[in-house]
């Protein structure tokens, strides 16, 4: 394996959380009902194709984009459109699927796609629903078919707190990851651009036809947004696609069997439960049966949808994220400690402070909870989000443009090559306990409608 480029990260913070997930497999669970939330797809205005009480099949489409309707939502199940769930001005929210008891699947003809070109792979692409895996920066949207990227990136090293470990996840699929890199490949004008862990590349050492880059150093590291500024920058009017790993595999196990491949590896972690693992289920899946055989060792927790600094709380009778490959499940931090501010011991709070006397006694990681210690206040100029953020951009000088919707200050400061995961770690490590993450995505909407 010829490494192009190690990117080493000095600037950040690995935060140290007890709950990582064992290398074994749980029970597979049997969820009743699935889900499609098109809030899932940044950017997507869902037009339905399908009624409630309607019948469709693994891969039947279920919606397109009105902005683009090529692009087209499949269904992850066979079964019955239960409840189309609406918001707000109608706003669809939640389509739900009770599943059947056997399954049927909307099969395409991809024999000898080897031989297709880059046409036909985008056109079977779409129609069969697997295109809604790709991704473009800037932005983070959903990839524009009419488009040619500058570079793909696929990372398999997650540096984000209880990650998942692709290396274990997909142990077993490296024929189906390769597949998949070799229909990427027909996307683009160079090779896929595959990133690993600089300490351990485990099973991806194998994988052919690709520009092997290695990551290393604390979160974010194993941010894409740092690698396409090291490998790939983007210029005014490029386009960079992204994909992520188990999704790759889906890729190349549809090219093989011309089926819509639902598959989804999550990572059932944090520190209120006995004994974190993995399980195999779909997209889509409820929440509430993943986790029966998870004995909670807290009365009240918080279950996340993702991890703790980018996921979204979400209730049992929830269902699984698009993309998600991580339930992060924290007790509430519902009390409070006197005289909290002190940097004592006992308090056991996981702080970046070096002043903080419990990063000396809490090698083993810490047992965190919900609570924020402490509530919005006047955004100062500390240096803290500096200290945690490695992009060649000023993120203090960002946010503040964002809030004042100033665009020509956005696009100078760096607006086109960031999206709201980026600011996670800015969220907990900064006194002011600004939401980023959500002004960086009003930011990023902001700048969708106005320039496009």
């Amino acid at each position: 394996m010829e490494i192009i480029k190690k990117i080493q990260i000095r600037r950040g913070a690995q935060l140290n959380i007890k709950g990582g997930a064992e290398k074994i497999f749980g029970r597979t669970p049997s969820s009743s009902t699935f889900a499609l939330k098109p809030d899932d797809f940044f950017g997507t205005i869902p037009k339905l194709l399908k009624k409630e009480g309607e019948k469709i099949k693994t891969g039947e489409p279920l919606f397109y984009s009105k902005k683009d309707p090529r692009i087209q939502f499949v269904s992850p199940v066979t079964g019955l459109i239960q409840t189309i769930q609406r918001g707000a001005r109608r706003k669809i929210e939640k389509i739900i699927i009770s599943s059947a008891s056997t399954e049927e699947f909307v099969k395409h003809e991809v024999l000898n796609w080897q031989q297709f070109d880059r046409d036909q792979i985008k056109t079977i692409l779409l129609e069969s629903g697997n295109w809604p895996f790709i991704h473009q920066r800037p932005y983070g949207t959903l990839a524009n078919p009419s488009d040619t990227p500058k570079a793909i990136f696929v990372s398999t090293h997650r540096t984000s707190p209880l990650s998942p470990d692709f290396d274990f996840i997909l142990k077993e699929e490296t024929t189906s990851f390769q597949d998949g890199i070799e229909v990427l490949n027909k996307l683009v004008d160079q090779k896929v651009f595959l990133g690993t862990d600089a300490s351990f590349p485990g099973i991806f050492q194998t994988i052919k036809e690709v520009q092997h880059y290695s990551i290393s150093g604390p979160h974010p590291a194993g941010n894409l947004s740092i690698h396409i500024q090291e490998l790939a920058p983007l210029n005014m009017g490029d386009r960079v696609w992204t994909v992520n790993p188990e999704d790759v595999v889906n890729i190349g196990r549809f090219f093989k069997s011309g089926k819509f491949s639902p598959k989804r590896t999550i990572a059932v972690t944090g520190n209120a439960i006995e004994q974190a693992r993995y399980v195999r289920t779909k997209i889509g899946a409820e929440i509430h049966p993943i986790l029966k055989d998870f004995n909670p060792v807290s009365s009240q927790y918080r279950i996340i949808n993702g991890d703790v600094l980018t996921g979204t709380a979400v209730s049992e009778q929830a269902h699984l994220g698009y993309y998600n490959n991580q339930i992060t499940i924290i007790p509430e931090g519902n009390k409070f400690r006197m005289f909290g501010w002190l940097p004592f011991k006992d308090n056991g709070i996981l702080s970046l402070s070096n002043t903080s006397f419990s990063r000396l006694f809490n090698k083993n990681g810490f047992d965190v909870d919900t609570n924020l210690n402490g509530e919005e206040r006047a955004l100062v100029v500390t240096g803290e989000m500096e200290k945690v953020f490695p992009m060649d951009i000023f993120p203090m000088q960002l946010l503040k443009a964002c809030m004042i919707e100033d665009i020509e200050k956005m696009e100078a400061l760096g607006i086109y090559e960031v999206v709201p995961e980026d600011f996670g770690l800015i969220d907990y490590a900064n006194t002011s306990k600004i939401e980023a993450q959500e002004i960086i995505q009003q930011g990023i909407e902001l700048m969708i409608n106005e320039v496009g």
